[in-house]
């Protein structure tokens, strides 16, 4: 089972934080932050970490600020329009 931090402050490691992010509802893995960190990923930069010798550690509130921030508003599909159109005829 994942746990979701309740303390903001809380430090995560790249499989912790995908872990949390994906039980958060942001699906993400450990190698996806990883690539974003390594600059490859430089289009898509990911969230912000510190680095603790070789281990990258990501605050829990830094993590899901910046999962939520990738978010889009709120869609709907162009089949509600032909219905609207084909009602009013």
């Amino acid at each position: 089972m994942t746990i979701i931090p309740e303390n903001p402050e809380t430090l995560l490691d790249r499989r912790e934080t995908a872990a949390a992010l994906t039980a958060k509802g942001f699906p993400i893995t450990r190698g996806t932050l990883s690539y974003f960190a390594s600059g490859a990923g430089a289009q898509e930069r990911g969230p912000a970490y510190r680095q603790f010798g070789r281990r990258a550690l990501y605050r829990w509130a830094d993590a899901l600020a910046w999962a939520e921030g990738r978010m889009r508003e709120p869609r709907r599909g162009a089949w509600h329009v032909v219905d609207v159109q084909q009602s009013a005829a």
